[in-house]
């Protein structure tokens, strides 16, 4: 899952309606005896990753001269909305990069193609299988997935190793203890926080609950479990070692630039990332990043969230588009595709064979990798990415001292009543 991708996102993604064709068959590029033009919208960093998507295409296109791809590179945070419009109005993409906490939401609205038997599914057996299961809705999988990753705590060996920390930090109190160690040996922060929701994520599993419990159908991001939660998030602005929440609409950017520059020692972040680590001051030398679970809280437990992306065609394009499509997804999604991808971009790959010893000796992936197994997937819930944004709108406000926890979570609580109306509180 890419949270905050758009505050780094260098292209803006202007008159998408003109480059949505694709999925309508109506290019008037296209002929009967001429290559069929399918329009992909990729939702990947437009400067990091997307090189080496527009590289494989090309490579595509030598190999499938009876194909063209026309590549649309839409900004994450956009992304969602965009095609939701689009697909209702006929004009979508042939192909979506689309969050696994999008892929059931569309499929239940009936804008992806069911993938089971197509060519785009061929090697489904190589995928890993919690993936697969993420790509489903109503017993059908509507996306391949295409690359996989989970938050993890990423820190400056260096800081850590100046201020007497031999090891990464196991709960959240370590965190904050360790922060004002390194606060007082190096002058630096220790622990820089977000308030996105995502990233808070983190705190609930580690009280053993979420913002609702899909088997239950109730909600529980007021209960007591995730109160406690949130309170142990909201500590981590405040104390020494610990930087104020930064409820700016370019957060993201400031903790991601303080960190690979070495101005404060630990931050929670995702794989997407690593090839931006590399480049900072403090990452000049690969070896100094830290990968660690991220720490547990009171109940012993550690874990985040799932995420990642699959490939998913849109249901609307007509046979001939959608046979293009299914044919660039079983391309893009192969082994070969995916360590080049892993190679390139630092990303994790979906199936098992991709990981060829070149990628597993790839510091960054072999360090996400070892924390993929505390990773725990999202429920079976159409609606659940969409809980996240009333939590996005209030817990900035909580963090900025502009609301208390108690009427943030029950603002939010009445929110999400509405997405899941017939969920108990």
């Amino acid at each position: 899952m890419r949270r905050g991708i758009a505050a780094s996102a260098l292209v803006a993604s202007f008159a998408l309606a003109a480059t949505a064709c694709g999925g309508s068959g109506s290019d008037s590029s296209d002929k009967a005896s001429g290559p069929v033009t399918i329009t992909w919208w990729d939702t990947s960093n437009a400067t990091n990753e997307a090189p080496t998507y527009k590289a494989l295409i090309k490579e595509f296109e030598a190999a499938n001269k009876n194909v063209k791809v026309k590549y649309v590179n839409v900004p994450f945070a956009q992304a969602q909305n965009k095609f939701d419009t689009a697909a209702g109005a006929s004009g979508a993409p042939d192909i979506l990069r689309s969050e696994v906490g999008w892929t059931p939401a569309f499929a239940k609205k009936g804008y992806f193609l069911p993938l089971d038997g197509t060519e785009a599914l061929k090697d489904q057996a190589k995928f890993k299988s919690n993936l697969i299961e993420q790509a489903k809705y109503d017993g059908k999988t509507y996306g391949v997935p295409f690359v996989t990753d989970t938050l993890a705590l990423v820190y400056n060996k260096a800081l850590f190793k100046k201020a007497g920390i031999a090891e990464a930090p196991k709960t959240w109190a370590d965190l904050k203890t360790a922060a004002a160690t390194i606060k007082k040996k190096t002058g630096v922060d220790g622990y820089w926080g977000s308030t996105q929701a995502y990233y808070a994520q983190n705190f609930l599993y580690g009280e053993g609950t979420d913002t609702v419990d899909a088997s239950a159908k109730k909600i529980t991001v007021n209960s007591a479990a995730a109160k406690k939660a949130y309170g142990t998030w909201l500590g981590l602005f405040d104390g020494k070692g610990l930087h104020k929440a930064d409820t700016t609409a370019d957060a993201y950017a400031h903790i991601q630039d303080a960190f690979v520059n070495g101005k404060v020692a630990a931050i929670v972040q995702g794989p997407w990332e690593i090839t931006n680590f590399y480049k900072g001051s403090a990452f000049s030398d690969k070896a100094n990043l830290g990968i660690a679970t991220v720490p547990a809280g009171s109940t012993g437990k550690a874990g985040a969230p799932t995420g990642g992306h699959n490939l998913s065609v849109y249901a609307g394009s007509d046979k001939a588009h959608q046979a293009a499509s299914l044919k660039f997804v079983n391309f893009m999604t192969s082994a070969k595709s995916q360590a080049t991808i892993a190679l390139k971009n630092s990303t994790l790959p979906t199936r098992d064979d991709a990981y060829t010893d070149a990628v597993k000796a790839d510091p960054g992936i072999a360090g996400y990798g070892t924390v993929l197994a505390a990773a725990q997937p999202r429920p079976a819930l159409p609606e659940y990415s969409s809980l996240w944004g009333p939590l996005d709108t209030e817990l900035p406000k909580i963090a900025g001292g502009k609301e208390s926890l108690d009427k943030g979570l029950s603002n939010v609580e009445l929110a999400i009543a509405k997405l899941v109306p017939d969920f108990s509180k």
